[in-house]
């Protein structure tokens, strides 16, 4: 049985159904017990917090924030830090579940967390997400620290975003505690390559996979569904490679060249107006028609779910890279999979990022930075030393790449846990 079995797949396509459906399975292919299998699926703590806001006009907003320990038996809790309208409580469980078996996949000492603030960071100028972003880590500062919990960026923050976290919370203590987040500028303690980690580490996942088939990158067609953190880095990193780069979007629309776009243009261009469209030298495109275009591998990078049972019917590319976390949902999986469409999951595909987050971690403790060459090099052997085992089981076990990285991941928690043993 797979992942993917229509039988085992829960009716909830929610980003949370679709986790709790993937380590359901992950839990019965493993032979694991009920109790076990509880204690994977349940986060160890939560918080739910008030943030107040008082506006650059004097008016006052409330808004509500969390976050989410899903599993310590590894290590320090380590996720990011979203801001956007959606967030609410079931979908921070989820990410912070994937981001357990996204450590544990890669090799990294930590268990999975994720926090977020259900606020539109669009709608409020720097001074009022500062006074939201001090007082939601005043408000969890129990449940953070460098041995504790990490954070870093997400949608919606940046490295600004982290400076202020990592300040709120040394001013707390005392004294400076670079270790406490990741991502942050490098003036503060962040590393070089922790911006572009993520679209890279994306771009060495998908060599990879492509390398199984025989292809180069250099003979693939690309399309980018998402243009922020991880798919515009991505874009370029394609097109450096050679790959022919035919669509990228964002949240206004996209742009579509079946002959190739000129990213470093189309960057540009981006960079100026804020958006992708109005790009001169290319047709407009949306998103639906981007995830259906005639190219070899698909990027989705932007938010969870949009190839689902339909979608997922749409889908022409050969590899499905995922970017973005839990774009596919359980249902969508399993027609992708029907339709001999290979699939380099989220917790293998987008690692990247938490690996030099993880770098970052190392650095801040000891104080001693690494070399850009350094952080690249370290990257790219740990993604593709990732890759090869979980297509050993693959191969091995008659997996998809995705159950394949579950069941790793699953697989090395559950053994942290049950070495460890019950307390008391």
């Amino acid at each position: 049985m797979t992942l993917t079995d229509p039988s085992r797949t829960s009716p909830d396509q929610s980003p949370l159904g679709t986790a709790r459906a993937q380590l359901a399975t992950a839990v019965e292919l493993l032979g694991y017990d009920a109790g076990l299998h509880a204690m994977l699926a349940t986060p160890r703590r939560e918080i739910t917090v008030a943030i107040p806001l008082r506006r650059d006009d004097g008016t006052t907003e409330l808004f509500s924030g969390y976050r989410v320990q899903h599993n310590i038996s590894r290590g320090p809790g380590k996720g990011g830090l979203r801001y956007a309208p959606s967030v609410d409580p079931d979908e921070v469980r989820a990410l912070a579940m994937w981001m357990t078996w996204k450590c544990a996949v890669v090799e990294l000492p930590y268990g999975g967390a994720k926090g977020g603030v259900t606020i539109d960071p669009r709608r409020y100028s720097r001074t009022e997400l500062e006074r939201v972003t001090r007082r939601y880590t005043s408000e969890i500062m129990p449940m953070i620290g460098p041995e504790r919990d990490i954070m870093a960026p997400d949608i919606g923050t940046d490295e600004q975003t982290m400076a202020w976290v990592m300040d709120t919370y040394s001013v707390n203590r005392g004294y400076t505690i670079p270790a406490v987040t990741t991502g942050k500028p490098l003036a503060m303690g962040g590393s070089l390559g922790r911006s572009t980690a993520t679209s890279r580490g994306v771009v060495h996942a998908t060599r990879a996979a492509l390398a199984d088939a025989g292809v180069g990158l250099a003979e693939v067609s690309v399309a980018v569904q998402g243009c922020g953190k991880v798919g515009s880095h991505a874009a370029r990193f394609y097109a450096q490679a050679g790959a022919k780069v035919v669509a990228v979007s964002d949240q206004y629309g996209g742009v579509h060249d079946p002959e190739g776009l000129d990213v470093p243009a189309l960057m540009e261009h981006l960079a100026r107006t804020g958006r992708l469209a109005g790009f001169p030298d290319a047709d407009p495109i949306d998103n639906a028609t981007l995830l259906a275009l005639d190219v070899d591998v698909l990027v989705p990078a932007a938010v969870e779910g949009v190839l689902d049972e339909t979608t997922a019917q749409t889908v022409k590319a050969r590899w499905v890279v995922e970017g973005a976390n839990g774009p596919t949902t359980a249902e969508g999986d399993r027609v992708l999979r029907d339709r001999g469409v290979v699939v380099v999951p989220d917790i293998l595909a987008n690692a990247g990022g938490v690996v030099v987050s993880y770098f970052e971690w190392v650095q801040a403790n000891q104080a001693y930075w690494w070399t850009e060459q350094e952080i690249e090099d370290r990257l790219e052997h740990r993604m593709l030393t990732a890759y090869a085992a979980v297509a050993d089981v693959a191969r091995a076990e008659g997996l998809s790449l995705r159950d394949a990285a579950l069941v790793i991941g699953v697989r090395r928690v559950a053994e942290a846990h049950q070495i460890r043993g019950l307390y008391p």
